[in-house]
């Protein structure tokens, strides 16, 4: 039987869900144990640029963490190239780069690479000239999108109808539109992609169930395989090192499964934040001793 806990789920059960799916992730090989430092200014010497995830390294939900925007300058002061790689794919990159300048960051939209943006290149090539049935916030208009896309949460029929299926955002997802989908899938298979592969972001004071934790079901369900663009997988990393160029370079990310086993798989150095994100709160050495992925480096904060 599937364990699909209740929205809010907590570490344990989340770090269990990803372990279970360890054989579809990417493989990857580690060192020896991880230094150990207060902050990423304190590693940086070691790198010439950073991949910065933002949810647990930037930011908490609408809250920027304590220090991040002054550390982000002072990175720039030293020389380093800096990109953010987000797996949030709810709204346009260009929406992701005005929510960061809300907060108070300075990123251009050149320096921010959206798993949205990733899945969006590669969808003609998997269903050319599909209309695509969307799993998406209220409100998406979807014009970044270069392919026939419409709402299916507005218009249930299209998941019966719609060549294939593109799950953006959780916001409105449940179980009972979880079993809808399945049972058109099981009827009529066809792919489906998800653009965001996390299981879970970290908000304010809870977790929140992300579309990687509904495309993994929808594996376990119908024995369909997504396709997953975004953390962890290969494409959100080739992006992220063509942005930034030749050099040394780190993934810096509050996650094992996503950021430090995907960095890691695509030969980035890694650094892990541990007191905003996934294990805030939590001591990290047990999980990293449970799941073997080591980062290079471990900070307090970013």
């Amino acid at each position: 039987m599937r364990a699909r806990p209740a929205p809010g789920p907590d570490l344990e059960t989340v770090f269990a869900r990803y372990e279970t799916l360890r054989k579809r992730l990417p493989p990857a090989m580690f060192g020896a144990a991880p230094v150990v430092a207060d902050t990423l200014e304190d590693v940086a010497g070691e790198y010439d640029g950073f991949v910065l995830d933002a949810f647990g390294v930037l930011n908490v939900g609408e809250t920027p963490i304590p220090g991040a925007v002054a550390r982000m300058a002072r990175l720039r002061a030293m020389g380093k190239r800096l990109c953010v790689l987000t797996n949030a794919a709810s709204y346009p990159r260009a929406a992701a780069v005005a929510r960061l300048r809300r907060l108070g960051f300075d990123f251009t939209q050149d320096e921010v690479i959206s798993s949205r943006d990733i899945a969006a290149a590669h969808l003609h090539a998997i269903a050319p000239g599909a209309l695509w049935a969307a799993i998406a916030a209220e409100g998406d208009d979807f014009a970044d999108i270069p392919a026939q896309v419409a709402d299916a949460m507005a218009d249930p029929g299209l998941f019966h109808r719609a060549g294939a299926i593109l799950f953006l955002s959780s916001a409105r997802w449940t179980e009972a539109w979880q079993d809808r989908l399945a049972a058109a899938l099981d009827a009529h298979p066809r792919p489906v992609v998800v653009a965001n592969p996390d299981l879970v972001a970290p908000r304010e004071g809870r977790l929140t169930i992300e579309p990687g934790w509904w495309g993994h079901d929808l594996t376990d369900r119908t024995g369909l395989g997504p396709h997953f663009f975004g953390k962890p997988h290969a494409e959100a990393f080739a992006a992220a090192r063509e942005r930034l160029g030749p050099g040394r370079h780190a993934m810096v990310g509050d996650t094992l499964h996503t950021d430090i086993l995907g960095g890691r798989a695509a030969g980035l150095g890694t650094v892990l934040v541990a007191d905003h994100g996934l294990f805030a709160g939590h001591d990290v050495a047990p999980y990293i001793a449970r799941s073997g992925i080591r980062p290079d480096a471990i900070v307090a904060t970013t």
